[in-house]
């Protein structure tokens, strides 16, 4: 069974959607300590994580950046923020899905399967570890090593790395990578992926390993 946790400050939100859920056989806890966010996530180990964006004490933003530390669990964000720049924001920070409120209840259900199924279904696969050069990437634990040093990566360039690494000998193509990420949402900006590669890059570099990530201007990336 797997664990959703619902940090939304709005009682009578978080408790439709855990009712909603709940009918769908998932686990569902919901967050009302909202100083102790990651207390709770860390304790809990959810699968999945519904994430509102204005929360007292501390924003969405921060405790996706939190968490990201700790785990690569699939986050949603429920919000009624509606500008383009904070949906680009959820997804850097390490977001993997950004729902509008008012929002329907079946939409929200079918993005949970599909980031799940996606998710555990990736993960368990037979192979665990791949690698290029000095890095190895596991992922069943969702780590990257270089070396000694562990490399603390967001979903999203976790994802990157895993897709190219997986084609290795190929350039593959920013359409495939932001089709894979974000399932060809209609909002997301091409300029999102080339952050999201940029500080990657910069993340690889500080390990030492520069000029990790070739750009086919126009095409794609490639591991060199």
């Amino acid at each position: 069974m797997y664990k959703i946790l619902i940090i939304e400050d709005d009682a009578k939100i978080s408790g439709l959607i855990a009712e909603e859920l709940e009918t769908w056989g998932y686990e569902v806890q919901q967050t009302t300590d909202f100083q102790q966010v990651m207390e709770t996530f860390l304790r809990i180990d959810p699968q999945l994580v519904i994430l509102d964006i204005n929360l007292p004490y501390y924003n969405g933003f921060y405790w996706c950046e939190q968490m990201r530390r700790h785990a690569n669990t699939p986050i949603i964000f429920l919000s009624s923020r509606t500008e383009e720049m904070d949906m680009m924001m959820a997804l850097n920070m390490g977001g993997d899905d950004f729902i509008q409120k008012p929002f329907s209840m079946g939409i929200l259900v079918t993005k949970i399967h599909t980031l799940l199924r996606r998710t555990y279904t990736y993960q368990s696969t037979e192979v665990e570890l791949i690698g290029h050069r000095e890095l190895v990437l596991n992922l069943k634990k969702g780590t990257v090593s270089a070396g000694d040093a562990e490399l603390e990566l967001t979903r999203n360039e976790f994802k990157i790395l895993s897709l190219l690494l997986e084609h290795k000998e190929e350039v593959v193509s920013r359409e495939d990578i932001m089709d894979v990420l974000w399932e060809g949402e209609s909002f997301i900006d091409d300029n999102t992926l080339t952050v999201n590669v940029n500080r990657l890059r910069r993340k690889l570099s500080s390990h030492g390993l520069e000029d990790y990530i070739e750009t086919k201007k126009g095409i794609g990336y490639r591991l060199i």
